[in-house]
């Protein structure tokens, strides 16, 4: 009996910490499906429609796609850009703004297209396309970041997180802890042994996936909600030791670089740190929050 009791209250518990990620899916973590443009006719437009019935919400959004994935698919990315920048209005989507780091790129505007590759990788961080052009982005831009080596397990630990959104870890855990309660209902109603114990180990195994996938999607919904990294827009900047045009040179950041905001108390100026520990003041207007 004993033992039942501690069973139980350890399946309560989990309950508990998968309760905020049951409820994660939120605006900014919806995802589209695929990555790329989608296959269309230069010729769609909405104006193809004008003696149809009005369509929906979803509709509306679906069809304004279409004519900014048109638009790109006729080499017109100036007027894809404000297209898929009117989508973003109405929601995020990793989709939309991987389109759009694409225009932005044509348009040799590398800061915001690895502005928007950031964006959409911060909603499917798990997807390859998007980080492989983040990178063929990144390698035409001045700076290089010379990222700070990490012990063996934390790079795993941010590899294993990054493997899939918040939404997908939400999904993952919910099923876990279904899965797990049978496993544990095995071990307590079957007279068999073998049985039991498969019950006892497969509720085990379980337990174990949902906390691991409840602390990976917390950590991606942090990452969403507190964005605190941001990227340089333009041509140069350089930072000062104080928050004033006065302050000291320490160094110029070109576009394109990444940079993390350690203070964001003030409206004009941010302090930012790279990361190799380099810490400097920059105006507000020469970045953009990821």
């Amino acid at each position: 009996m004993t033992m039942k009791m501690i069973y139980t209250w350890a399946l309560l518990t989990v309950a508990l910490m998968a309760m905020p990620l049951m409820t994660a899916t939120s605006a900014k973590a919806q995802q589209a499906a695929g990555s790329g443009v989608g296959d269309l006719t230069p010729g769609d437009s909405l104006a193809a429609l004008s003696g149809a019935p009005a369509p929906s919400m979803d509709q509306a959004t679906e069809l304004s796609k279409a004519v900014a994935d048109s638009a790109y698919i006729r080499e017109d990315y100036a007027a894809a850009v404000e297209l898929y920048e009117a989508l973003l209005i109405q929601g995020e989507a990793a989709e939309v703004y991987y389109n759009l780091g694409n225009s932005y790129y044509k348009l040799d505007d590398v800061a915001h297209a690895i502005l928007n590759y950031e964006r959409a990788l911060l909603l499917q961080p798990g997807n390859a396309d998007i980080r492989a052009n983040l990178e063929i982005a990144r390698a035409k831009t001045v700076d290089r970041e010379t990222p700070i080596p990490e012990v063996f397990f934390i790079a795993w630990g941010r590899s294993l997180v990054n493997t899939l959104g918040v939404d997908a870890w939400a999904r993952l855990a919910i099923v876990c802890f279904i899965l797990c309660l049978g496993g544990f209902a095995l071990f307590f109603v079957s007279s068999r042994v073998r049985l039991k114990k498969l019950g006892f180990t497969c509720g085990v195994v379980l337990l174990l996936v949902v906390v691991v996938a409840h602390l990976a999607g917390a950590q991606q919904k942090r990452s969403l909600t507190q964005r605190n990294d941001a990227i340089v827009v333009t041509p140069s900047v350089t930072v000062r030791s104080t928050p004033s045009e006065a302050g000291t040179s320490l160094f110029i950041l070109h576009e394109g670089r990444k940079v993390a905001i350690k203070d964001n108390t003030m409206r004009e100026w941010k302090e930012i740190k790279l990361e190799d520990g380099k810490v400097g003041w920059i105006p507000t207007a020469c970045i953009e929050v990821i």
